[in-house]
């Protein structure tokens, strides 16, 4: 063979062996089957707690987008999106502003309680709430946002626990069949007293079993239960074939004492727990997002400022806080 020939060859053969290294490296490189998309919850500008700035709905849109927002979570109620004050034109301008801005609404967040009035017979409160729950699916489908959150239910005293428990299955099986009606999905968050620990939410959901109802779970109870590490990823990889949705944000305890004078001493009191920038507080985020990666969860991840925060409630500083979740979160669901 001559020496033009064999150079003619090798660079003939040079693509070919690029292209077989390329897939014998790609075959070493597990694919990423997970994907989180990052939220803004509207409640972090709604001005609920003391010292927080509030923002009109239209304000908070245009701040999302201005901190690299594209998917937003809204408050269903005042000061943002409160059914009754958004008829069939309102909604048409909103859904419109949202398309301008290139925000896309991914939930609504509803403020059912599925046990208020279980303790007078005499009131549907299950009924109540379903058609309350109705009316955000009928919002939500009116905006193409898929997703309504919802919480179960406090717990009244005097109540035979499994009374209440029965009054938050039959609501949520109530309100399920009715966002179907509007092709909407609705979320249960783990967030009030009824079905708070993981087991019992994962036993509420598929008791409840109804193909359009699903998991918002969060790590948030789970940590004020004392879950950390290996216990509360084990929880997520129970709930994780449930879930479409989780809301994160961050939390310190602080101590509390209260004085006695018989005894010229302090007496230990629960903890207060304040808000701080996402990745400073006592939640075990890098265990709860490592279990989430292993179990492949594709879905929405919403950031709450939903507690008295450090540093104060003003605009600069719910700001500032806001990009430092965008930062932490690119690092743990890279």
């Amino acid at each position: 063979m001559s020496k033009r020939t064999a150079g003619r060859l090798t660079v003939t053969m040079i693509p070919a062996l690029v292209l077989l290294f390329s897939v014998a490296a790609s075959s070493q490189t597990p694919s990423r089957n997970y994907q989180f998309t990052p939220v803004l919850h509207s409640v972090s500008y709604a001005g609920v707690w003391r010292g927080q700035a509030q923002l009109s709905l239209d304000q908070f849109l245009v701040k999302a987008k201005e901190l690299g927002f594209s998917h937003v979570e809204i408050v269903s109620k005042r000061p943002h999106l409160a059914p009754l004050d958004y008829d069939a034109e309102a909604r048409k301008k909103l859904k419109a502003r949202m398309q301008e801005l290139g925000i896309k609404p991914v939930c609504l967040a509803g403020y059912p309680d599925f046990t208020a009035g279980v303790e007078k017979p005499g009131v549907p409160s299950a009924e109540i709430n379903a058609i309350y729950v109705g009316e955000l699916a009928r919002l939500a489908r009116d905006l193409d946002c898929p997703y309504v959150r919802v919480f179960t239910g406090y717990e009244r005293p005097g109540i035979p626990f499994d009374v209440q428990w029965g009054a938050v299955v039959q609501g949520l099986k109530m309100a399920s069949r009715k966002a179907a009606e509007f092709g909407i999905t609705l979320v249960v968050q783990n967030h009030h007293d009824i079905a708070i620990h993981p087991d019992a939410t994962y036993w509420l959901i598929t008791e409840v079993n109804e193909p359009n109802c699903k998991a918002a779970f969060d790590a948030w109870s789970p940590a004020l239960q004392g879950m950390s590490g290996k216990e509360l990823a084990d929880a997520v990889r129970k709930m994780a074939p449930l879930m479409v949705y989780t809301t994160v944000a961050d939390y310190v305890k602080q101590p509390r004492f209260r004085y006695d004078p018989t005894i010229v001493n302090y007496l230990k009191q629960e903890d207060v727990v304040r808000a701080v920038p996402f990745g400073k507080g006592f939640i075990d985020y890098k265990s709860f997002f490592d279990a989430l990666k292993e179990a492949g969860y594709r879905g929405y991840v919403a950031y709450e400022m939903c507690e008295v925060l450090e540093g104060g409630g003003s605009i600069e500083n719910l700001d500032k806080t806001a990009r430092i979740f965008l930062e932490q979160f690119r690092s743990l669901t890279r």
